[in-house]
């Protein structure tokens, strides 16, 4: 369980805030696009009967599968050219290894970090057991809350570098239906923390019907979130 050791840090990318340049996404033709209209607000409420660490197993193994899936769909454009630092908006993360030390990397190579670990987790038994009488580890929750943010990334830089491509394929449907669906169950379970997702506040808002949190932490205070935690 090296990788639990592991960290991503946020920062200023030293560049001009991407307020200045127009968020296609946010467009309401655009932000309104979904394949279903079900209410996710039901569906991500915990059944009767159900175990929460298994409801969190399965529905964050679900997440990592079609982030991974719907990345694939542009991977093609975020080449190390292209998108040299992990950048979303005005915000620039940053990999650290199980030992501490800050991994230089470009986004597509954060992204594999980032799809490498979550898969190494989730098809771990002594961390997401799907065998009958095993246990979860007590670090369980904290584990999903460290994929969350990570798959939460991967969500947002889509947006930040590739939608404009993702519309090209008119697949922006999908990464929107994806997108509330994961912030909704997320913000459910209390699964991210409002400082990491306000510099996407706006869409979450068009998307979802609300800010990451309340207070400093919505959508007043995307602009200021961007320093290293």
């Amino acid at each position: 369980m090296d990788w639990l050791m592991g960290k991503s840090k946020a920062k200023p990318n030293g560049k001009k805030p991407a307020a200045e340049e127009k968020k296609v996404y946010l467009e309401p033709e655009y932000a309104k696009s979904r394949i279903t209209d079900f209410g996710f607000k039901e569906l991500v409420v915990l059944p009767r009967e159900i175990d929460l660490n298994e409801w969190l197993a399965s529905n964050t193994t679900t997440f990592f599968h079609h982030v991974n899936l719907q990345y694939s769909t542009i991977s093609e454009f975020c080449t190390g050219e292209a998108c040299q630092t992990m950048a979303v908006c005005n915000t620039q993360y940053y990999w650290y290894d199980e030992r501490g030390k800050k991994v230089k990397c470009t986004a597509p190579q954060y992204v594999d970090f980032v799809m490498s670990s979550v898969q190494k987790l989730v098809t771990d038994e002594d961390v997401f057991p799907t065998k009958y009488g095993r246990e979860f580890p007590s670090s369980f929750e904290a584990l999903v809350k460290k994929i969350c943010k990570y798959l939460f990334h991967v969500l947002a830089h889509i947006y930040s570098a590739h939608f404009k491509e993702t519309l090209a394929l008119e697949l922006h449907g999908h990464l929107n239906t994806l997108y509330a669906h994961f912030i909704l169950f997320a913000r459910e379970f209390n699964l991210l923390d409002p400082k990491e997702t306000a510099v996407m506040d706006d869409l979450t808002e068009a998307l979802c019907g609300g800010g990451g949190g309340d207070g400093p932490g919505g959508a007043a205070g995307a602009q200021n979130h961007v320093k290293e935690r």
